[in-house]
């Protein structure tokens, strides 16, 4: 539906717009100089945590997240908040208080925003970082023998959702939002030392809806399952049934992209499942593959190598 509406826009005509909205990239891109170009970006969304400040922070480290995919800098930011009348402003300051936090650690400048009342809380932010033109990360430009690398655990969508039920534990809960308030900025800062030749973060349309758009007809991807990193409850709660709606909506619409080898129902629900400021998948030289994981290693959570960047087959995406 969305594509369907997105079509009926007028497209720019204008050579310095790099990247617009016909792709599937994490953020737009225009050139102002041979040296400069500007990204924008924006996300916001209603709360997955209960404490005001933890989703204020997580909030924006999602939003802030799509600059570092496409191998930028953060310079400012705006929140964009939805909130009812009759709730408490002390919630809405902790709210903005803890994305605040996030833009500052991330070296940006929060210059504003605005405001809408509404039933039910929203917040995010829309970002403005900066790149060269000649070092933008695309989210498809793999090359065949590249190595795929995940920086942050799969899982959080189904932890978040259960905890709300009551059938997930604290442990997982405070591992889920120890992710999710960790920006990408970390480990894109170590990462563009090494050969990189896409990126992308891992969001709404879960580990394997953002690595498809990953792939071109030029490439497949290969993900080994079991090198996959999630947090471990995960797993049990998929295999109770205590799944999400995204996940369920990702896996009937990758159902003719992805071939699945072999993995149990749990696994495969981990790898459709939605993820809330997910980690990044990285597309690196196979030389400098082994070199990077090591580097990212006092990353926490932490990184794992999932896959390869294979010749054409059928399918985007086969998993085994």
């Amino acid at each position: 539906m969305l594509q369907d509406a997105i079509s009926n826009i007028p497209k720019p005509n204008d050579p310095n717009l790099l990247v617009g909205f016909d792709t599937s990239d994490d953020g737009s891109v225009y050139k102002l100089s041979d040296d400069i170009a500007i990204i924008n970006t924006l996300d916001f969304f209603p709360p997955m945590v209960n404490d005001p400040y933890l989703f204020g922070k997580i909030a924006a480290a999602n939003a802030l997240s799509d600059i570092y995919a496409m191998g930028g800098e953060v310079k400012t930011a705006l929140n964009i908040v939805a909130f009812p009348e009759e709730e408490d402003p002390a919630i809405l300051a902790e709210i903005l208080r803890g994305g605040a936090e996030k833009v500052i650690e991330a070296g940006g400048v929060l210059c504003g925003g605005h405001s809408i009342k509404d039933n039910e809380p929203k917040y995010g932010l829309s970002v403005t970082g900066v790149v060269h033109p000649e070092k933008i990360m695309y989210n498809n430009r793999c090359k065949i023998s590249d190595k795929i690398i995940l920086t942050k655990p799969l899982g959080v969508g189904l932890v978040t959702t259960s905890y709300k039920a009551g059938e997930a534990s604290e442990e997982s809960y405070q591992e889920a939002i120890n992710s999710m308030q960790r920006l990408n900025k970390h480990a894109f800062e170590i990462a563009k030392k090494f050969r990189i030749h896409s990126c992308t973060d891992v969001t709404g349309f879960g580990f394997l809806g953002h690595l498809n758009e990953m792939v071109t007809p030029e490439y497949s991807i290969h993900i080994n399952s079991g090198n996959v990193l999630y947090i471990k409850e995960a797993q049990r709660l998929a295999a109770e049934y205590l799944m999400t709606g995204g996940g369920t909506t990702n896996r009937m619409y990758l159902q003719d992209e992805v071939n699945l080898q072999g993995l149990s129902m749990p696994i495969e629900e981990i790898l459709f499942d939605p993820q809330t400021s997910g980690g990044l998948l990285i597309s690196v030289h196979k030389d400098d593959a082994e070199a990077l994981l090591e580097a990212l290693g006092g990353q926490n959570p932490p990184c794992c190598l999932v896959g390869e960047v294979i010749p054409r087959t059928e399918k985007n995406i086969v998993v085994t």
